[in-house]
């Protein structure tokens, strides 16, 4: 009876530190530090308005493209997704390569390879999440992205974490029942 009651504890204990560690490790999976783009990707140049400069601290002209314009199934699926090179080959195909950074974009172009961007958007799988119900209901990208018409390199500027999500649901009277994003 007297190891019974330390065992007991030791085991309510074990598990308390199980469920703590399993936490831990879903917020470093989700919320892990980013790594270095293969292409520096100056969204304030791209959607922007204005002058902007380039990394050799050449001054240009913002091109002030709307985020639709690259992101193209961010209006029709659940992913905004990155696009696709041919996106990218339209208007750089027969640009210059001026920077560094445009030539290593011009190195994937001539070999039709596909730039293997770092994710840095990461939603747990148990929700769901879709870029298309967002749009069509007129929430702006940039409440969620941050303003991407003066961001030299993309990061993270919320977390995703339910009380941002429960929270502007809140404010914009929109369905906050468990499943509408718990599947």
């Amino acid at each position: 009876m007297r190891i019974i009651f330390p065992l007991a504890l030791v085991a309510v204990f074990g598990i308390f530190a199980l469920v703590i560690v399993g936490f831990a490790y879903n917020w470093v999976s989700f919320e892990k530090p980013l790594g270095e783009q293969p292409v520096a990707f100056p969204h304030d140049i791209h959607a922007g308005s204005g002058l902007g400069y380039l990394s050799d601290g050449t001054q240009v002209g913002q091109l002030n493209l709307p985020c639709v314009q690259c992101h193209l199934y961010v209006e029709k699926s659940r992913f905004a997704t990155v696009p696709p090179m041919q996106v990218c080959k339209n208007c750089h195909q027969n640009l210059p390569a001026r920077t560094s950074e445009q030539q290593k974009l011009k190195v994937y172009l001539d070999n039709n390879e596909a730039i293997p961007w770092v994710k840095i958007h990461n939603v747990p799988k148990h929700v769901y999440f879709s870029h298309k119900r967002h749009i069509k209901a007129g929430v702006p990208c940039e409440s969620c992205h941050g303003d991407m018409t003066v961001v030299k390199t993309v990061t993270r500027v919320r977390s995703f974490e339910m009380g941002f999500c429960v929270s502007c649901h809140r404010a914009n009277n929109a369905p906050q029942d468990c499943w509408t994003c718990h599947h």
